[in-house]
């Protein structure tokens, strides 16, 4: 294996590039490659500012390059598949979800990821919060208000407007009680309840979504989950962490 002391030099051997760092760290390498004329499968989330998602959904799309952000939900089976179904309903009136992760538990050991930095400072609204609202996008619409509130340790609650008109909540956390820890979502619309199904196949969503940087690369088509999306996300979350920022201490 070829190592290289500069990550320029790696571009300029690479077609694609594959990130899997902290977001910070990854947003203005990925800039640099999509210079290069490299295609980006970008890991979640893309940037915690808004600039720097902006600055890696801009090169992409300035230097022609696909992008693919690895939201794994929209690539693991089954559930992609029922997002793209419950995409094509109508008449949604409302969904709630939770993503709650014991990485931070307090009552048991930490997780493999309790030693990344990023996660320590940022919590769950940032680690988890792009996987509720790659979900809830595509099926409700683009969010057009949110009002974020705390819980406790870093539990975040988001309640969310969306464009259909539908309204949802995502509550997010990383440091659950290890007996409290799950994922699930429930959308209730005029065709009824419709609950996300489990999944396991995180490797075969991986190269699924290698896939779709590819077939992006050779068609030319921006795929719907590419850098944009992931700017997107991150001005939604963005906007939830200034508003927990400002909010008055609850006595």
């Amino acid at each position: 294996v070829k190592v290289y002391e500069d990550p320029d030099e790696l571009f300029a051997d690479c077609d694609v590039v594959a990130f899997a760092l902290p977001p910070d760290v990854q947003a203005p390498l990925a800039v640099r490659a999509a210079a290069a004329g490299c295609h980006l499968l970008l890991d979640k989330p893309v940037a915690t500012t808004v600039a720097d998602a902006r600055a890696v959904a801009d090169a992409a799309t300035a230097h022609g390059v696909a992008s693919v952000v690895f939201l794994t939900l929209r690539f693991a089976e089954p559930t992609a598949g029922w997002v793209l179904d419950q995409a094509k309903r109508s008449g949604w009136f409302t969904a709630s979800a939770h993503w709650l992760g014991a990485v931070y538990p307090p009552d048991g050991e930490p997780s493999a990821y309790a030693e990344s930095p990023w996660r320590k400072a940022k919590g769950g609204l940032w680690d988890v919060g792009p996987h509720a609202l790659s979900v809830l996008i595509p099926v409700l619409g683009d969010v057009t208000a949110v009002t974020a509130g705390r819980g406790p340790s870093d539990l975040v609650q988001l309640a969310l407007r969306h464009a259909s008109g539908a309204a949802s909540t995502a509550v997010l956390s990383l440091s659950a009680p290890r007996a409290a820890a799950g994922v699930g979502l429930e959308l209730r619309g005029a065709e009824g309840v419709f609950s996300l199904p489990d999944w396991s196949d995180v490797p075969g969503a991986y190269g699924r979504a290698l896939d779709a940087v590819l077939t992006a690369a050779r068609t030319g088509v921006p795929d719907p989950r590419g850098a944009e999306f992931g700017a997107r996300l991150t001005e939604i979350l963005a906007e939830a962490e200034s508003q927990l920022a400002a909010a008055a201490p609850v006595i």
